[in-house]
């Protein structure tokens, strides 16, 4: 009876609502997409930064750092070309595979040439400047000036030489960089590297190079320098060349009409489509980098004490020429040169001065002398210079401490203390001189994990004695406890960079 009563009314609570499983296989599906997307999208702005938008939102998150400026023996491993080098390799590129190799270009220059696939190429060969550019605001370059020139031996090739630099030195820079203008590039002295190549309207080959060592140049007739700077931001979205390509037939009629009332010789002139047969001869005034004069400190010498003439015998004393029993045996003074000269000159007859009583003391010592060798009687290493230093067989160097390329960080903090440091490790060559060679530590971990994790890179700049020939740029070279190399500085720069100086004490 209760129960046909209650059965009409609403049960106490909610009722069960059924599950939209639709709704949520969508909303796990847009949430899958957008991780896809935003993964994506990472890769594409952080593997592709010489796009515009790219650089401008890693300059916003502080991933982007600035050019920096390279020593001559610690710029990227690369490979120097001249003029028919570079139009042979550019040249007959299609335009799909010339924009690939122009985004690993800017790339490897934006990233500092951290990841660098290959070599880097570099320009080398001599140009003469048509025309020069003051760069602005509405170019990838903001401040300095690029200056139009082309091959002399090669009218194939047109470069753009990029010179940055602060504005207060543009207006020197204009002065110094004339149309007409030699410049010389070679790989002793210039690290120019090729960041963009184009083709102009009549097919010659348009190279955009800039140097990394931001030097100093000036010419050989003329008076005055010019320092360049690293950009401090560039403006990717101006576009590549610097030269567009009504600025540049511009340029080339300007340079034109001014060389209508020159006179020049068949074989100075780059014709396009014609190499000349011989070298021309060289410019009286030439655009050179020039090395700042360090100071150099000359060491205080101390007079030696006269020696005394051949012949000369000190004078005994007593009638015999016998020393008595209780007294000390006397000397006469050394005859210097004043005294000789008085001696061979017709003047009264010199008078013998008294004699001195010789008294034994022991020697002051010398603070312009030497230091004490160490105990095994060899020079340290690190010290000797010259080029020349002791080497040492396999496990035969002297005791020191033993060291891996990840702790050469510790090492910078703390200095080397005194006492002789080894290094151990494989490395691969970057750079390789008549008598150094630039190294890297050989490591697993991929430099585009290290790029996105802001690893430090490591250089080791190692100096080899005379006779000695420094291993070939690309190969592996492992030094144990037994074959290590000696540091002799380690020097830390501001962006965590780590320069490590090193030389060769081991036998062949």
């Amino acid at each position: 009876m209760a129960q046909e009563f209650f059965r009409y009314e609403t049960p106490y609570g909610r009722p069960r609502q059924r599950t939209n499983y639709f709704a949520w296989t969508l909303a796990i599906l847009l949430l899958t997409a957008f991780a896809f997307a935003a993964w994506l999208g990472s890769f594409y702005v952080f593997w592709q930064p010489e796009r515009p938008d790219s650089y401008r939102l890693l300059k916003k998150l502080h991933r982007i750092d600035p050019p920096r400026r390279f020593e001559l023996t610690a710029a990227p491993a690369g490979e120097f070309l001249n003029p028919k080098q570079l139009h042979d390799r550019y040249a007959p590129l299609g335009e799909a595979e010339l924009s690939k190799v122009n985004s690993e270009l800017a790339r490897n220059y934006i990233r500092n040439f951290q990841q660098v696939h290959g070599l880097v190429p570099y320009v080398v060969g001599r140009f003469r400047i048509i025309d020069v550019h003051q760069l602005g605001a509405a170019d990838v370059f903001t401040s300095g000036i690029v200056a139009l020139a082309a091959a002399i031996d090669n009218g194939e090739v047109l470069l753009e030489h990029v010179y940055p630099a602060d504005r207060r030195d543009i207006p020197l820079m204009r002065q110094t960089l004339a149309p007409g203008l030699e410049v010389k590039l070679e790989r002793t002295h210039d690290i120019s590297a090729v960041i963009h190549a184009d083709r102009s309207a009549d097919g010659r080959v348009l190279i955009t190079a800039m140097p990394l060592l931001y030097g100093t140049y000036a010419v050989t007739r003329g008076t005055g320098t010019f320092t360049l700077e690293p950009p401090l931001d560039l403006n990717l979205a101006a576009g590549w060349p610097l030269f567009k390509r009504e600025e540049l037939r511009a340029a080339e009629d300007r340079y034109a009409q001014l060389r209508q009332n020159e006179p020049t010789s068949p074989g100075t002139i780059a014709i396009p489509g014609i190499t000349p047969s011989g070298t021309p001869p060289p410019s009286e005034n030439l655009l050179v980098r020039v090395e700042q004069a360090l100071p150099i400190e000359t060491p205080a010498s101390t007079p030696a004490p006269p020696l005394p003439l051949k012949g000369t015998k000190p004078t005994p004393a007593g009638k015999a020429g016998k020393i008595a029993k209780n007294q000390k045996a006397t000397v006469a003074p050394s005859v210097t040169p004043i005294q000789v000269a008085k001696m061979n000159s017709p003047a009264p007859a010199l008078s013998t001065p008294p004699l001195q009583k010789f008294t034994e003391s022991s020697p002051a010592p010398n603070s312009s002398a030497p230091a004490a060798l160490p105990a095994d009687g060899a020079a340290l290493a690190s010290t000797a210079g010259g080029g020349n230093w002791k080497t040492y067989a396999p496990g035969k160097m002297p005791v020191g401490r033993l060291v891996a390329p990840a702790d050469l960080g510790q090492v910078a903090d703390r200095g080397l203390t005194g006492e002789r440091t080894y290094l151990k490790g494989q490395f691969v060559v970057n750079f390789a001189d008549a008598n150094k060679a630039v190294l890297r530590p050989r490591s697993r971990v991929p430099d585009s994990v290290m790029f996105l994790t802001g690893g430090n890179s490591v250089r080791i700049i190692v100096e080899y004695p005379t006779g000695y020939i420094p291993p070939k740029p690309g190969s592996v070279v492992s030094r144990d406890e037994v074959r290590p190399l000696e540091v002799t500085e380690v020097r830390k720069q501001e962006d965590g960079q780590l320069n490590v100086f090193a030389r060769e004490i081991m036998q062949p």
